[in-house]
């Protein structure tokens, strides 16, 4: 984006006034996620999140709102869970999936899945809060070590919680709605961005002449990493395409594959997934029956290995890549409409030859991003295991999400430019 795509953006009214709500929108978010839990004190809850490998990662993803606990810690976790379980659902029932590939099912869908997520957002919010008071976190969980789960103040942090999700979800669909980028995913760019002074500050206090070789080499794989995201986020095959267009001859097109056709979706995907055994453990670590205890601790353990958890999180990274892209590309649709149109692949025959190769060609672009985003997604604790070093830990999936999030938005808003040009 250049000098003159500014000045057109400040011209342009219309994209004018879309800047500056969302500015405007990401500003009370901002202001939310330091408006504390009722009962709730975030004094040494920072230091917890750090120790705590999943928690972390939620932090992340919701916007870095659980580190002062407040009424937004959970994020749209809850609203993206529940996608994830509508987006399933389609692909086990035949009338899900036909009512996605309809304007009016769609919707309903979509209110569906606004209602899903309020039950959601309860039991990970006592989720949430069942770990912290059975760690024994009295500097967190009120003045004593003890957090009363079955009392008002468990009402009152769900109910405010669970109201902040929702906030946030009605916040994400306004942002959408002025058409320059996913309104879900810039509110996690802008809580990620808050924690970068933060960040630099850690750093400066800790910056000894020691650590001046650690220092240089998180910026290097940074940029590094950076330019990784940038080229595999944009890299394409361009599958060749020719109509028959009557007197006019022949038309050539293409077709566009992206290499990585899932986005950050995979990653936010596997996050969801990957705190919920844990979670769900914290519940039955006071069970009355043995086996219950046993279990849900040997799952806490578990997922505190960071080499089953690293290991975990890539597969499923790399499982939802390929999940995710036979939902949004389908090849016997494509021959379909290819051939409704009166194009074909030069070389291959029209119909289910067609849709075998762009399977083909899909599952061999598709093996490249997956590996790509899965070690994207693992980059910290491979770059933590080998210098040792908490603060200066390249954020893969953090990188992923402003680049993926940045040029989004500059193509939208170029799009909306070249529109109004015309």
């Amino acid at each position: 984006m250049n000098m003159d795509t500014i000045k057109r953006i400040w011209k342009t009214k219309e994209l004018r006034n879309s800047l500056f709500y969302i500015l405007f929108a990401l500003t009370i978010f901002r202001v939310a996620a330091h408006i504390t839990v009722p009962g709730i004190n975030p004094a040494g809850l920072a230091e917890f999140l750090n120790s705590n490998q999943f928690l972390g990662l939620l932090n992340v993803f919701s916007g870095g709102t659980l580190e002062n606990f407040s009424i937004v810690a959970m994020g749209i976790a809850p609203y993206i869970t529940s996608s994830i379980i509508f987006q399933l659902l389609g692909m086990i029932f035949p009338q899900i999936e036909e009512m996605q590939k309809e304007e009016s099912g769609r919707q309903k869908i979509n209110r569906w899945t606004r209602l899903a997520t309020v039950p959601l957002a309860l039991v990970q919010g006592y989720g949430l809060i069942s770990i912290f008071s059975q760690q024994g976190l009295g500097g967190v969980l009120g003045s004593t070590a003890s957090f009363d789960l079955s009392g008002f103040g468990l009402i009152v942090a769900l109910i405010s919680m669970t109201a902040g999700t929702i906030f946030l979800m009605w916040i994400g669909e306004l942002i959408s709605e002025r058409g320059v980028g996913n309104g879900i995913s810039i509110m996690i760019l802008a809580g990620i961005i808050s924690g970068f002074p933060t960040f630099l500050q850690q750093v400066a206090s800790t910056y000894t002449r020691d650590s001046l070789g650690d220092i240089l080499l998180f910026v290097l794989l940074t940029l590094v990493t950076v330019v990784t995201v940038v080229i595999i986020n944009e890299g394409q095959r361009n599958i060749p395409v020719q109509y028959a267009r009557g007197g006019a001859g022949k038309v050539m097109s293409h077709l566009p594959l992206r290499i990585n056709m899932g986005g950050m979706i995979p990653i936010i995907f596997a996050i969801a997934i990957i705190v919920f055994p844990p979670l769900i453990a914290q519940f039955f670590l006071e069970a009355r029956t043995e086996f219950l205890r046993n279990a849900a601790t040997f799952v806490l353990q578990l997922f505190g290995n960071g080499v089953f958890y690293g290991v975990l999180y890539f597969l499923l990274v790399f499982t939802f890549t390929f999940f995710y892209a036979s939902v949004v590309f389908k090849p016997e649709q494509v021959a379909e409409n290819l051939q409704k149109q009166g194009g074909f692949i030069p070389g291959i025959r029209p119909g289910e030859q067609t849709a075998n190769y762009l399977n083909w060609v899909k599952n061999r672009i598709l093996l490249t991003g997956a590996v790509f985003l899965g070690g994207i997604a693992v980059l910290p604790l491979i770059v933590q295991a080998f210098t040792g070093q908490q603060n200066l830990v390249v954020g893969g999936a953090s990188i992923l999400i402003i680049v993926a999030v940045v040029i989004d938005m500059i193509k939208q808003i170029e799009s909306q430019i070249t529109m109004r040009q015309y």
